[in-house]
């Protein structure tokens, strides 16, 4: 049994969650997890404890938190779901902080994403900036991480993508799909993660791939790999939304919003930061390797939540 410090991880359960956790037990790490379903969790075998990351008892929170050295948080919603809108994720975040600053937690590692802006008009992004302000303010010692699309073999995007480019004639690009994307691989960024917990306090870097792509060739590259010879296809934004939203009431799940169609084609899933620490994955490569194995499945994002 470990007998290092003491790390959280809210939803060790999660995407990016699951793979920082396997880091830190990887390393010999003692790890524990805040998550909304404490009673379902059986990942890592036994090795990390969870409790309930209850944003209406701060003073269990606060309890939960006792003796973390590094508080590694993921917790977000990618959209409004059952009353849970991105402004109830920055109110619930703030609590968490507040929790983590009376529980003597050392530094946060905070997950945000890339062009996080208090001042945008989309939720996501507005939201993503509001939260990283509160932690500013918190008093914490901190790292703020912004990643792009997180992507490896079990992901929502890449996945999908390699999904429909394998059953369907056609796929539909929301415009012309000229606008950049540069995705970034699970297992790198959660190394920097990891890393994060004992680098400068204050430190806020932008954590992408080395690849930038038009989300056209994101798509063909896709297609490429898997050895699918459907047709992509330009389409006007609303109706390549519209028929992800078809696709999802098939699917009984979520598949694209609009506010990532806007952010999508407004290049905001790009970096436009210097000094972002060297990422060494080159998705065109694990694209290579990967491909035949990438969209068997269609990974469901509800289906993660129930």
């Amino acid at each position: 049994m470990a007998d290092g410090p003491l790390h959280t991880v809210t939803g060790a359960g999660g995407y990016t969650g699951r793979y920082i956790t396997a880091l830190l037990l990887e390393r010999g790490c003692r790890v524990q997890t805040l998550t909304g379903r404490p009673a379902l969790f059986s990942a890592f075998g036994g090795q990390v404890k969870a409790y309930p990351l209850d944003f209406g008892d701060a003073d269990a929170l606060a309890g939960s938190l006792a003796g973390t050295d590094t508080l590694f948080n993921t917790y977000w919603a990618r959209f409004p779901w059952r009353g849970l809108d991105h402004d109830g994720c920055v109110a619930n975040s703030a609590v968490l902080f507040e929790a983590a600053r009376r529980a003597g937690v050392r530094r946060v590692v905070h997950v945000s994403i890339v062009n996080a802006d208090a001042a945008s008009p989309l939720s996501y992004y507005r939201g993503k900036g509001l939260t990283e302000r509160a932690l500013r303010a918190s008093g914490l010692s901190y790292a703020i991480l912004r990643p792009t699309v997180l992507y490896g073999l079990d992901d929502i995007l890449l996945n999908n993508i390699a999904w429909t480019v394998r059953r369907f004639p056609v796929v539909l690009l929301p415009g012309r799909g000229d606008y950049g994307i540069q995705p970034v691989f699970v297992e790198d960024f959660a190394r920097a993660a990891v890393a994060a917990a004992d680098g400068d306090d204050g430190a806020e870097l932008d954590v992408v791939g080395p690849e930038v792509f038009g989300y056209r060739e994101l798509v063909r590259r896709v297609r490429a790999a898997t050895g699918a010879k459907c047709a992509v296809w330009p389409a006007p934004r609303r109706a390549a939304w519209l028929a992800a939203a078809a696709l999802g009431l098939v699917q009984r799940d979520v598949v694209l919003t609009w506010e990532e169609v806007l952010g999508l084609s407004r290049g905001l899933l790009v970096s436009g930061a210097a000094g972002n620490p060297e990422m060494p994955t080159k998705l065109s490569r694990w694209l290579e390797e990967h491909g035949p194995r990438l969209g068997l499945r269609y990974a469901s994002e509800l289906a993660r939540r129930r």
